[in-house]
């Protein structure tokens, strides 16, 4: 299977990829905890239905140390026990922030006012970027059909 569109070959899509990534470097260097980034990035893949992202992040997560058990559980993360609060907070705002069409007036109040329960500005403001790039990712993913399941981790360094 080959992907509708070569975007690393063709220079408008690389160049778009180049300013997506280096927006994703600004989070790495948030105080937001990696595991939890990987995490939301996992969750808002799999609602997309990007297999790529979902792939990726997957392997990412999984060389961060994530465990495979915690990986599993991440589509079912309400009934699993494996997650701390401020990680189901961020589970929530993730899916509530992806799904933006399903619900009338997006992320909820009491959504929000969790989010802040658990986690500082900085970090409230990296978690929302979070969200907002890894939904530009998949949405770039799934409209081109990008391929998964070869991805190697750090291959885009």
């Amino acid at each position: 299977m080959d992907a509708r569109l070569n975007v690393f070959g063709n220079p408008v899509a690389g160049k778009f990829l180049k300013y997506l990534t280096s927006a994703g470097k600004v989070l790495a260097d948030s105080t937001l905890p990696a595991a939890t980034q990987e995490l939301v990035r996992l969750r808002a893949s799999q609602i997309n239905g990007c297999a790529f992202c979902t792939d990726m992040h997957t392997k990412e997560a999984a060389l961060a140390g994530e465990t495979a058990t915690r990986l599993n559980l991440v589509a079912v993360w309400r009934e699993a026990t494996v997650f701390t609060e401020a990680e189901r907070a961020a589970l929530e705002l993730a899916e509530q922030g992806t799904r933006i069409a399903d619900a009338a007036g997006g992320v909820s109040d009491e959504v929000w006012a969790n989010a802040v329960k658990h986690y500082d500005e900085d970090q409230l403001a990296a978690l929302v970027s979070a969200i907002a790039l890894i939904n530009a990712f998949n949405r770039l993913n799934v409209i081109i059909q990008q391929p998964a399941g070869d991805y190697q981790p750090g291959q885009f360094g």
